[in-house]
């Protein structure tokens, strides 16, 4: 274990034991840190109403971005495991292959097909149903959008790898004892892959929350999130403390979800074990 454990201090730990202490010191002058002048000032601000709203904003349009990965990512899932086995390999493939094409250019594809002249107002009007184009860009709708196109496909892999472990006699003896397709779904399949859903939706919140990319290009600067208030502060007001302030709030909040993530799958390994 020894090279991945020193990667993972090189490149993981010492990064953001730097980024903490910075959170510790004031801003320079001309920007920088001054390490003359430790501080608590930076944690204080963080928790500001003001930023405190864009944290709230931007768990929002996460959590909003994660639901509709899951309702989208759940049913895909599925479908692929009712599949034979020489299918499955193909469909999961499909289901990754955006992951092919670089982010920014899966992103800049949307611009196109969400604009004001681009292909999705232009079917609209053609099939009568917009009068005119809608702003369907540069807004939380388009945002919301973009992650859950980015980032459904893990929702898709943690819930199939959960149905892959599923014993089918369970669903089995469930239709044997009269239970429809339905009952045998929300009583069964889902409550033995929860670990998988839980999974999938941290993967999608903690990846969206901190994502400042998508909100920059789709959201045209109108959509503020975390991720952008912190890719500013470093690379436009220079003020690095405040800015490392605000990434351990936000890797905190990541650590949290990561932990609850953690102990509900044990819990989840444990229950399957006594059954």
């Amino acid at each position: 274990m020894a090279p991945g454990l020193g990667w993972l201090v090189v490149f993981m730990v010492v990064p953001s034991l730097l980024v903490l202490a910075v959170a510790f010191f004031e801003r320079g002058v001309y920007g920088g840190v001054d390490w003359a002048t430790p501080t608590l000032e930076n944690f204080r601000r963080a928790f500001d109403p003001l930023y405190a709203r864009i944290f709230l904003d931007s768990a929002s349009d996460a959590g909003a971005a994660t639901l509709i990965a899951l309702l989208i990512g759940y049913p895909a899932a599925y479908a692929i495991t009712l599949q034979p086995p020489r299918r499955q390999t193909a469909l999961l493939f499909l289901a990754m292959l955006p992951f092919w094409t670089n982010y920014l250019i899966r992103t800049y594809a949307w611009i196109v097909l969400l604009n004001r002249e681009g292909l999705i107002n232009r079917v609209l009007i053609g099939a009568g149903l917009a009068a005119e184009p809608l702003p369907i860009l540069y807004n939380s709708f388009a945002v919301v959008l973009g992650l859950v196109y980015n980032y459904v496909p893990f929702v898709i892999l943690a819930v199939y790898s959960a149905l892959q472990r599923l014993d089918p006699s369970l669903a089995e003896a469930s239709r044997d004892l009269g239970a429809g397709p339905w009952v045998t779904f929300l009583r069964v399949t889902l409550p033995l892959t929860a670990s998988g859903v839980a999974a999938g939706a941290v993967f999608v919140f903690v990846l969206s929350i901190g994502n400042f990319v998508t909100p920059d290009l789709l959201g045209g600067g109108k959509v503020q999130m975390v991720g952008n208030l912190i890719y500013d502060q470093f690379l436009s007001a220079r003020d690095w403390p405040f800015g490392a302030a605000l990434s351990m709030v936000l890797m905190a909040v990541m650590m949290v979800l990561l932990f609850l993530n953690a102990v509900a799958a044990a819990g989840a390994a444990r229950g399957r074990h006594h059954a």
